[in-house]
């Protein structure tokens, strides 16, 4: 496992890996802090890593939307949703927190997840948006298109959260064409996918997980609303 820096505020953990962490390394490490959490042995906790290059396949997943099996490793997730890329260069946001504090809400979850990224973007003078039927948060182009800048995909085991937000800060957005991401066919609809490098905003890893720290607290306070 990449060496890591952690830090804690409140009742919940952060934690940074400062190298690309194996997919199946991170997702036997979330079971087990899930686990421990909710045996209220283990605090909350945010992940902030890279993996190397790879495909995931949420639960959705549908053969036909993997278009180049042999250009990447690919890996079944327990994580809802269709197919994703993970890589470097690409921040990954695991977000391990006790729903038995939000309502036993899913989808106020995966709100509160958008309503962050939204506000880490603005960070950088970025205004990302949500689409009605698209989870995850969107850019519209100059030209009246659309494009996905970050991806959510979440499960939930005894109600605690795991796995999260994919945003793109700068990965290789060629290998977003050997999927149909999330399943949404870039020649069939329009949209496809961009970076805060490809809007042309040179933002370092670090200054990326500034922003997502500073706005994280305010996107998960008790009083944030949710119009899931």
């Amino acid at each position: 496992m990449a060496p890591e820096v952690g830090s804690k505020s409140g009742a919940i953990d952060w934690r940074i890996s400062d190298s690309p962490v194996p997919y199946e390394t991170a997702v036997a490490d979330m079971e087990r802090r899930v686990a421990a959490i909710r045996d209220g042995q283990a605090p909350e906790l945010v992940w902030l890593l890279e993996h190397p290059p790879l495909y995931t396949a949420g639960t959705s997943a549908r053969a036909e939307d993997l278009l180049d099996p042999a250009s990447l490793p690919v890996y079944r997730s327990g994580r809802g949703g269709q197919y994703t890329y993970h890589g470097p260069g690409q921040r990954i946001a695991y977000v391990m927190l006790d729903l038995d504090r939000f309502g036993h809400d899913v989808r106020c979850h995966v709100w509160r997840l958008e309503e962050w990224v939204i506000a880490a973007l603005a960070r950088f003078n970025v205004k990302g948006e949500r689409r009605d039927g698209r989870i995850g948060v969107w850019i519209a182009t100059p030209g009246g298109g659309e494009n996905k800048i970050a991806a959510i995909g979440v499960r939930v085991r005894r109600w605690v959260s795991y796995h999260g937000v994919a945003l793109n800060v700068d990965p290789d957005l060629d290998h977003f064409r050997g999927i149909v991401p999330c399943g949404i066919a870039p020649e069939a609809t329009g949209y496809g996918v961009t970076s805060l490098a490809r809007l042309g905003i040179t933002a370092s890893m670090a200054e990326v997980d500034i922003a997502l720290r500073a706005t994280f607290d305010d996107a998960f306070a008790a009083a944030a609303a949710c119009r899931a």
